[in-house]
């Protein structure tokens, strides 16, 4: 009886025998398993760089801003263009939704759901809200938010755009994101101060020239992000002194990475910055995320109650985290499917490759059988054979990936190397040499030997 052993140095000595061949035999499942390392640190780097951008957005954020388009049907159901807008057909909201009465806060009526009467006809503040671009979110529609809808348990607004910054070393102005913010801020986007503090109340009030700076940032503009604290910022040509650096984030609601922006007095923004060129914007952060659907839904009657013929965009952070994994994830499945094609390719060079060799080898089968090696020994080595030659090449193509990826890594994809690339990588070349090395390896076994010498 012929020992494994016997067949495994028969195999071991054939491939010695023939490198070259082993080599280019094995270059598609090289580059196969080199590919499925890349693709799955490819894919984990995306999730990663999805956990990093959301790790500090509360799953319970919910984010408003003024739409683009005016909504023509509430427009008129408010009574036509400005001028006729006496407010809300009687009756209110429907669906399970508060009574919001007959119009917005300023008039008579009253809101069953728990508005005070005080919200009837439209005021004058609501008054050019037909006017595309006109509508402006206000601390009065965040006190709105606060006292009607009983599922958010903070509320703040902001404003935001790029404008002119200097200071530290730098020798010329460059743009960054400012943003004006209320003291509530850091809570409701999980900020964390590294240096000094975060926007107070009173700096609003008093319309302070403060400003809390990103980590990433004040290293850019300081050189190093512990000598911008206690320094100052020119932001559009006026002097702001640093009260807080903020400690590195992701991405947190409304968009914004703290990491490379400058937050500063709500008031002092509006006043000095922006001069209400900016569309505010309102985060509420809901009690539970079980609340976050109602309150949405809340939010929006309110805003469309204060602002009948806007429309608005409200969104709530989950559902942008779920669509940035999802998109994540999609791109890693077709990234596998790439290299689940490679390894297909890498296969049937194999299986050609084995081909030709046993052509090549009748005679030594012939002899083989003519030995004593039966059909299932001279099948069990031609398939050692295609798997040795397959778990090769996955070796090689795994230490090609580990060149690869610092290389992918310079032009700035984000990867994240595992144990599990590895280990996949070299379960599908075995696999792919096994599958397509079968059936010459089985064409092999058939042989008949006195056949396979004639042919020698």
């Amino acid at each position: 009886m012929i020992r494994f052993g016997e067949i495994l140095r028969l195999v071991w000595i054939n491939i010695m025998e023939n490198k070259v061949k082993m080599m280019l035999t094995s270059l598609g499942i090289i580059v196969g398993a080199a590919t499925i390392v890349l693709v799955i640190a490819v894919g984990r780097g995306g999730q990663a760089e999805v956990a990093d951008q959301f790790k500090n957005l509360n799953a319970g954020a919910i984010d408003v801003s003024v739409g683009d388009g005016i909504d023509m049907d509430a427009m008129f159901a408010a009574g036509g263009m400005p001028g006729g807008m006496g407010g809300m057909p009687p009756g209110g909201m429907s669906g399970g939704m508060p009574n919001m009465g007959g119009g917005t806060r300023g008039g008579t009526g009253g809101m069953s759901g728990g508005m005070p009467s005080g919200m009837g006809g439209t005021s004058s503040r609501r008054s050019n809200s037909a006017r595309p671009g006109s509508t402006r979110l206000d601390m009065e529609d965040v006190e709105d938010i606060k006292t009607f809808v009983s599922g958010v348990e903070e509320v703040t607004i902001l404003q935001s755009a790029d404008t002119t910054v200097f200071g530290g070393v730098l020798e010329e102005e460059m743009e960054a994101t400012v943003v004006g913010v209320l003291d509530n801020y850091d809570t409701v986007s999980n900020l964390t101060a590294l240096y000094g503090r975060f926007i107070e109340a009173e700096d609003n009030e008093t319309n302070a020239y403060v400003a809390v700076i990103g980590y990433s940032l004040a290293a850019e503009i300081f050189e190093y992000a512990a000598y911008a604290y206690g320094d100052y910022l020119t932001i559009d040509s006026k002097n702001y002194e640093i009260v807080g650096v903020l400690d590195t984030m992701g991405s947190v609601s409304s968009g914004i990475s703290p990491d490379t922006a400058v937050y500063i007095p709500y008031n002092t923004a509006e006043k000095y910055v922006f001069g209400g060129q900016e569309s505010p914007k309102i985060t509420a952060i809901a009690s539970s995320v079980g609340n976050v659907e109602q309150a949405m839904t809340d939010i929006e009657a309110i805003l469309t109650e204060n602002y009948p013929t806007a429309s608005f965009d409200v969104t709530d952070a989950g559902s942008a985290m779920e669509a940035a994994t999802s998109s994540a994830d999609t791109l890693a499945s077709l990234l596998l499917a790439v290299a689940t094609i490679v390894f297909a390719v890498g296969g049937i060079g194999i299986m050609n490759v084995l081909f030709v060799t046993v052509q090549e080898r009748t005679g030594e089968i012939g002899i083989l059988k003519a030995i004593g090696f039966s059909r299932n020994a001279i099948l069990l080595e031609f398939l050692l054979e295609a798997a040795l030659i397959s778990v090769i090449g996955g070796v090689l193509g795994v230490l090609l990936s580990f060149a690869l990826i610092p290389v992918l890594e310079w032009t700035g994809t984000r990867m994240e190397n595992s144990v599990w690339g590895w280990v996949l990588a070299l379960l599908f070349a075995v696999v792919t040499g096994t599958v397509f090395g079968f059936y010459p390896a089985w064409k092999a076994s058939r042989l008949n030997p006195i056949e396979a010498l004639n042919q020698e």
